[in-house]
C-alpha cells in the first residue's frame, strides 16, 4: 500500500490529482471539454499532473500510454446519479463488479469510491457505507490505497441538489470516513475556509485532498487553493476547473505550483498568463 500512496503523492506528500470521471454519472452538463476523451486525457498527461482520475471504460488511455512519465491513476470504483439538475426521487450508489481487483489489473495507485450524505435519503447513505465497508478489506487485501469521498449534499431550490458546505456537516461526515478505513480523503471545501483547519484535524493525519466542485472564475480558484493548502490540506482534486479551462496546460502547471512550491494567487495567474 505505501508503494502505490508514494506514486499517488509523490516526495513531499501532496498531489494533484485531476478528475476525468464525469461521464459515468450521466449528465449531459459534465461533458463539456471532456466529448473526446483521447484527446482531453491525452491534454492532461502533457500537463504532468501527479494524479488523473478515470472511470473503468476510459483507464487504458491513460495506463496503455507507453512509456514510465505518466500521471498515477486513481480508480473510480462506483457511480451515483445524484447529479444533474433533475435527479430522480430514488438515488442510488453502486459499486463496479470486483472494483478493487479491476483496479489492481488496470495498475492504479488508489480507488475512490462516495460517502454521500443527502437530507431524506438515507438509504443513499447506507448504500455508500455498505460499498466502503465492502471495499475496505479488499483494498487491505490488496495493498490497495482507499481514497473516500463524502460529500454532504442540500437541495439546490431548483429540484436539484448542491454541495453543503456547512463545516460541521463536512467534519462529521470525514470523521465517518476515517473511522470506516478511508487512507486518503476527498472533501469539499468549507463556505467559510478559515474553518477549514477543523476538517483537516479530523482527517487524524491522512492525507486530505481537496475537491473543486463547480467552475469558478481563476482568482477565485486559485485563492482558494492557497487557503486549503495552507489550512494543511495535501493537494487538491479538479475536474472542470481544469478541463473546461481555454488552457488546461497552462492552469495545471499553475495549480501544480500552489501545491508543490507554495505559490500565492498572484504568482499562479502569471503562470496561467505565460501560458
Amino acid at each position: 500500500m505505501k508503494a502505490r500512496l508514494a506514486r499517488l503523492l509523490g516526495s513531499d506528500g501532496r498531489c494533484l490529482d485531476v478528475a476525468i470521471d464525469h461521464g459515468i454519472f450521466n449528465t449531459p452538463g459534465f461533458l463539456g471539454g471532456i466529448e473526446d476523451m483521447a484527446a482531453a486525457v491525452d491534454t492532461i498527461i502533457r500537463a504532468a499532473p501527479d494524479a488523473v482520475q478515470l472511470a473503468p471504460g476510459q483507464a487504458g488511455l491513460l495506463q496503455d500510454r507507453p512509456g514510465r512519465d505518466k500521471p498515477a491513476l486513481v480508480y473510480r470504483v462506483d457511480v451515483a446519479n445524484v447529479y444533474g439538475p433533475n435527479p430522480p426521487p430514488e438515488l442510488f450508489c453502486e459499486l463496479i463488479a470486483d472494483p478493487v481487483e479491476q483496479a489492481v489489473a488496470a495498475d492504479a495507485a488508489c480507488v475512490v469510491v462516495f460517502v454521500l450524505l443527502v437530507p431524506g435519503h438515507s438509504d443513499l447513505h447506507r448504500q455508500c457505507v455498505r460499498n466502503l465497508c465492502t471495499v475496505r478489506p479488499v483494498c487491505e487485501r490488496y495493498g490497495m490505497p482507499l481514497m473516500v469521498e463524502p460529500i454532504a449534499m442540500r437541495p439546490d431550490g431548483k429540484g436539484g441538489f448542491a454541495v453543503d458546505g456547512d463545516v460541521a456537516t463536512i467534519k462529521t461526515l470525514v470523521r465517518q470516513s476515517v473511522e470506516l478505513g478511508a487512507d486518503v480523503l476527498k472533501a469539499d471545501p468549507t463556505d467559510d475556509l478559515s474553518e477549514y483547519g477543523g476538517i483537516i484535524e479530523v482527517a487524524g493525519g491522512r492525507p486530505l485532498l481537496v475537491r473543486g466542485g463547480g467552475k469558478a472564475s481563476e482568482e477565485e480558484i486559485f485563492r482558494r487553493t492557497v487557503d486549503v493548502m495552507r489550512a494543511g490540506a495535501s493537494g487538491v482534486v479538479y475536474g472542470r476547473n481544469i478541463i473546461q479551462h481555454e488552457n488546461p496546460s497552462a492552469i495545471t502547471r499553475a495549480f501544480m505550483a500552489i501545491v508543490h512550491d507554495g505559490a500565492d494567487a498572484d504568482a499562479a495567474l502569471s503562470i496561467l498568463r505565460d501560458g
